[in-house]
């Protein structure tokens, strides 16, 4: 299945009348545009199906449940991650498929919908670094002998279009990756085991900023800054995303090819990635984990010509839709 989470519009709408009528004169300025894309962080969004990534209309579920009586539907993106929530789905597209009254009403233009990131608000963003020996060795560093994690926050999340403000940042970077979604508690879970733990994959881009992230011998600084980890603009379900360690990774700046690889190039393959961290931590359903960027980063290109205001980069990995975002000079919306 392919879930899009978006902004519910009218909870939206209220709350920027409320804002505007209730708050101080720097409040009710604001932009609604901003305001509409940051809204995902208050849990104003919905849950929508689309029958694959080509199509341009997405299934409201919530509508769709209430007027085909579907019970123990999930509406609210977070409840999403259990067997039981996913066959409640499963049976709802069913039936709105067969049903013969008129498909409309719950159907909504794509193009018109303001997308939040494929998972909302994740307990966890764990990264893998250097999980490419052609990307580690254009970094000039060895390859990990076991995976290299670290951590972004959600503060670094961002959906499908939203812009990604560097103003004052030198050395922005792209990466094109492929992120795990995990859908079960996972502890100690074995390498032959571990994909049974995986809810569904995304696109993700790792914006690293490079002369932050080598500042210090800890990466953090320079990886998780506000909208630093797009994610979208779909979750595609494990059954149907297909082979995670045969995918396509590629990435466009300005529509210039600039990463072309596949996860069957990947050091450490996706259940060994899960297997290792859940060794030391529980993984927990709705965790992220974003397994690596391959060759191609501005970081190890002989001309580093760093990410410019009004640049766009666009990630799509194997069937799972395409992600772009630009960056541009404003600051983050408070």
């Amino acid at each position: 299945m392919i879930f899009v989470t978006f902004v519910d519009s009218a909870a939206v709408d209220n709350a920027a009348v409320d804002s505007a009528v209730n708050g101080s004169a720097a409040n009710s300025s604001y932009k609604h545009d901003s305001y509409k894309h940051d809204s995902y962080k208050h849990g104003s969004y919905k849950l929508g199906l689309k029958t694959d990534t080509s199509s341009k209309m997405v299934l409201d579920v919530a509508a769709a449940a209430a007027a085909m009586e579907v019970a123990n539907v999930p509406t609210h993106p977070a409840a999403l991650f259990s067997d039981a929530a996913l066959a409640a789905c499963q049976m709802l597209f069913a039936r709105w498929q067969e049903d013969a009254t008129p498909r409309q009403p719950f159907l909504l233009a794509e193009s018109e919908l303001t997308l939040a990131p494929a998972v909302v608000n994740p307990g966890k963003i764990l990264c893998v670094g250097l999980n490419y020996a052609k990307h580690a060795a254009e970094s000039g560093m060895e390859p990990p002998k076991q995976p290299v994690l670290f951590s972004k926050f959600n503060n670094s999340l961002a959906a499908h279009g939203e812009d990604v403000p560097i103003a004052g940042l030198e050395q922005v970077d792209y990466e094109a990756e492929l992120a795990v979604i995990i859908g079960k508690r996972a502890k100690n879970v074995s390498v032959d085991d571990a994909l049974h733990y995986v809810f569904g994959y995304c696109n993700a881009n790792d914006l690293s900023e490079r002369k932050l992230q080598f500042v210090s011998g800890q990466w953090l600084l320079g990886k998780t800054l506000d909208k630093f980890m797009p994610l979208g603009p779909y979750l595609v379900t494990a059954d149907e995303a297909g082979n995670p360690n045969n995918m396509s990774v590629r990435g466009w700046l300005n529509g210039e090819l600039r990463q072309d690889s596949n996860t069957n190039d990947l050091i450490f393959s996706v259940a060994e990635c899960i297997s290792y961290a859940s060794h030391y931590m529980t993984l927990e359903p709705g965790d992220v984990i974003s397994t690596g960027t391959p060759e191609g980063v501005i970081l190890g290109r002989q001309d580093k010509v760093w990410l410019q205001p009004g640049d766009t980069y666009s990630v799509e990995i194997g069937k799972l839709g395409t992600l772009t975002n630009k960056v541009v000079t404003n600051k983050v919306v408070a």
